[in-house]
C-alpha cells in the first residue's frame, strides 16, 4: 500500500482536491440555487434535485470544457511552437528529441505499448491518442454545457412569459458563448504565463520547472 501511495501520490492528491472542492462547489452552488428559487417565490429544491438541474450541470461543465480545451491546444501545440528557454517547450534549435521518436523502430523492443507492438491504425490512433482524449473530453463537456446552459436559459424564459428556445438556438447566443469565453481566455493566459516564467524563474524539485543552475537560453 505505501509502494501504490507513492507512485500514485501526485494524481491521488489532485483528484482528492478535485473531489473536496467539487463537493464545496455543489454545496455552496446548492444554497446560492435555492435563495434565488425563493427570491422567485418557488419551492426549493433538494440536494439531489440540484445536482440534477441544469444550473449544477452548467457551471460545472463550463469549467471543465475551459481545462480540456486548454490541454488539448497545449498539447498540440508543444508538437511544432517552440519558446526558447521555457521547460515547457522543446528546444526550438533543432536538436533531436526523445519525444519524436518514430516508435516504429522499436516494436520488437520488450515492455513497449501494446499498439507499438502491432502497429499500424492502432499506433495510428495511440501516437496521438493523447491530444485525442482531451479533444473528446473537450466536445463531451462542451455540449453537456450547452445542455446545462439550455434549460437554465429557458427557465428564465418562461420567468419573463417568453416561449424557449431549442439546443441549436442556444449555441449561437451571446450567453453561451460570454460563459465559455470567459473560462478560455483565462486558461490561456495561465498557461502562456507558465510557458514565459519557466524561462526566468525555477521551482527546484520540480519537474515543470528547468534546474535551478540552467541558463535561462537553454530549454534543459
Amino acid at each position: 500500500m505505501n509502494k501504490f501511495l507513492r507512485n500514485n501520490g501526485l494524481s491521488l492528491a489532485l483528484f482528492a482536491l478535485f473531489a473536496v472542492t467539487l463537493l464545496g462547489q455543489s454545496l455552496a452552488g446548492f444554497h446560492v440555487y435555492n435563495d434565488a428559487r425563493r427570491s422567485h417565490g418557488e419551492a426549493t429544491a433538494s440536494y439531489l434535485q440540484y445536482l440534477r438541474s441544469g444550473d449544477f450541470l452548467e457551471v460545472t461543465m463550463e469549467n471543465w470544457e475551459s481545462e480540456f480545451f486548454q490541454m488539448f491546444v497545449y498539447v498540440v501545440f508543444t508538437v511544432f511552437l517552440f519558446q526558447k528557454g521555457s521547460s515547457e517547450s522543446k528546444s526550438p534549435d533543432g536538436e533531436p528529441e526523445d519525444v519524436d521518436r518514430d516508435p516504429r523502430r522499436a516494436h520488437h523492443e520488450p515492455n513497449v505499448p501494446s499498439p507499438v507492438r502491432k502497429g499500424g491504425w492502432r499506433l495510428a490512433i495511440y501516437e496521438h491518442s493523447l491530444s485525442l482524449a482531451f479533444l473528446l473530453l473537450f466536445c463531451t463537456s462542451f455540449l453537456l454545457h450547452a445542455a446545462g446552459g439550455v434549460r437554465v436559459f429557458n427557465h428564465e424564459l418562461l420567468q419573463h412569459g417568453e416561449p424557449p428556445i431549442s439546443f441549436a438556438a442556444y449555441l449561437v447566443t451571446s450567453q453561451f458563448w460570454f460563459e465559455s469565453l470567459q473560462n478560455w481566455q483565462s486558461e490561456f493566459m495561465a498557461i502562456g504565463t507558465i510557458v514565459v516564467l519557466s524561462v526566468f524563474l525555477r521551482q527546484r524539485g520540480s519537474p515543470e520547472s528547468k534546474p535551478v543552475d540552467t541558463p535561462h537560453s537553454q530549454n534543459w
